[in-house]
């Protein structure tokens, strides 16, 4: 006889490209009369950057290109029971990664140590691939790696 365990099912908040900017700093950093593709994401009702983005991936791919506002905390990192950047805590959490897998890892990860948090459907590339802006420390344009 198998005994199967139910309860309540697993329930993975997930946001769009544009969902997740108009959420977290990025938003809030956009000069209105800038005009660029990211401004057509920008909420209309002023409510802007409420949440902390958080990028899960490796220096390396942070270092090629992130999205402006971004705080940096690799998975591994996490994984390893490091406590997130002074920056995101205590904040809601829009979780980003490369292209979305390790952003829902972390998301289970740091929902079970009580944290507010949601992952980017499709990570960077879909980020990018929206418009939206991915700079390199310094502020020129970056790359998704």
């Amino acid at each position: 006889m198998f005994l199967f365990r139910r309860g309540p099912a697993r329930v993975t908040h997930r946001v769009t490209p544009a969902q997740a900017y108009q959420r977290t700093a990025g938003a809030a950093r956009t000069d209105a009369g800038a005009g660029n593709a990211a401004d057509a994401h920008a909420p209309s009702d002023g409510a802007r950057g409420d949440a902390v983005l958080l990028d899960v991936r490796e220096q390396a791919e942070w270092d090629a290109g992130h999205a402006p506002g971004a705080v940096h905390a690799p998975l591994s990192r996490l994984l390893g029971g490091a406590a997130l950047p002074v920056a995101a805590q205590d904040r809601p959490l829009v979780v980003i990664c490369r292209s979305g897998h390790r952003s829902r890892q972390a998301v289970g990860l740091l929902t079970g140590r009580g944290a507010e948090a949601v992952d980017v459907e499709g990570g960077m590339k879909a980020w990018a691939a929206a418009g939206l802006p991915v700079l390199v420390d310094g502020g020129s344009s970056g790359r998704t790696a």
